[in-house]
């Protein structure tokens, strides 16, 4: 798909993120696009940045609260989709939205695993299956599914337990490569992308813990702090005299780096995802950090879970994680 104006898009986990930047740069082509995000105020925000600019006469974009993992809710999704946007049809399907945690089956419950799990990888799932009527009316479409890095390379590190997320993203990186043959026999006029991100600046560490617990603040409860004392202990650090406040600073920190001091910003990466789309790649990775990975992983699988190969990985890429 070489034009985006005129087109449909719908981009779940549009409140923030890449989400929000595809978004906008779908709008600023002159595509209609339907978000959904599990907040509001995030959408209406990303809505507010999309009109800052002046928009083609006609174009809709519209928002809808739902959850990726819910059937029912993305089936609503859909319907409203169809009434909203005045539309049988849609060309480009994001399936972005995703969280992390539940990276350990000893020290994270099965709520916070399986909820990582089943957004990161049922919302794909779901997104698809819902969404695929709509893209078969079509006369062209494109899907395009979010996996990460860790869709190759189960890690943040040796002493970070990456298991829900990991899983999540190796499914979504399996399920669009089968998908390429099912729709080529099937749907030919509709095409498919797997994304790979290496460390984007998102606020994915924040929004993650709260879509995970329901809540909004950023304060964290004991349970919380003392998980993190744990995992800090685990990796060699002296808790003793750290205040709860001081893990709470630290906490903040961390999600702050992640955020402003990434080696790509959010824009960014979604101009290389929309260019790829229009290349009609299948695989499409975002940042030399997830190149660099990519051949890495590649050309010494044995030892790419080795504490070194993070070390010396961290070092080259300039990578803050782990």
């Amino acid at each position: 798909m070489k034009d985006f104006a005129g087109r449909i898009a719908v981009i779940t986990g549009g409140g923030t993120g890449m989400g929000r930047e595809l978004a906008r740069q779908l709008v600023a082509e002159g595509c209609n696009v339907a978000m959904c995000d599990v907040s509001a105020a995030n959408m209406a925000e990303t809505k507010r940045l999309c009109e800052a600019e002046r928009l083609p006469q006609g174009l809709r974009i519209t928002m809808h609260v739902a959850d990726v993992s819910d059937e029912a809710q993305m089936q609503r999704f859909r319907e409203d989709v169809a009434e909203q946007q005045a539309t049988d049809k849609i060309h480009l399907l994001f399936n972005n939205a995703g969280i992390g945690g539940g990276g350990s089956l000893f020290t994270n419950s099965r709520e916070q695993w399986e909820r990582t799990f089943n957004i990161c990888w049922g919302g794909v799932y779901l997104g698809t299956r819902t969404f695929l009527p709509m893209l078969v009316n079509a006369d062209a479409g494109h899907i395009v599914n979010t996996s990460s890095v860790n869709g190759f390379w189960a890690s943040l590190g040796p002493t970070v337990p990456h298991t829900a997320y990991s899983a999540a993203k190796f499914a979504v990186k399996g399920f669009t490569e089968a998908l390429i043959t099912d729709l080529r026999l099937n749907a030919p006029h509709i095409k498919c992308s797997v994304v790979m991100p290496g460390h984007i600046g998102t606020s994915i560490m924040s929004n993650s813990r709260k879509v995970q617990k329901g809540i909004e603040t950023d304060t964290l409860d004991q349970n919380e702090i003392e998980q993190m004392r744990g995992r800090l202990v685990a990796g060699g650090v002296d808790v003793s005299q750290l205040s709860d406040d001081a893990i709470q600073q630290m906490v903040a920190e961390r999600a702050r780096v992640f955020l402003e001091e990434a080696p790509m910003t959010a824009s960014t990466a979604a101009k290389v995802i929309l260019d790829g789309v229009k290349a009609e790649r299948w695989r499409i990775l975002v940042g030399h950090d997830a190149e660099l990975l990519d051949g890495w992983v590649r050309g010494a699988p044995e030892t790419a879970y080795d504490p070194d190969f993070h070390a010396r990985f961290a070092t080259e890429a300039g990578w803050k994680l782990g």
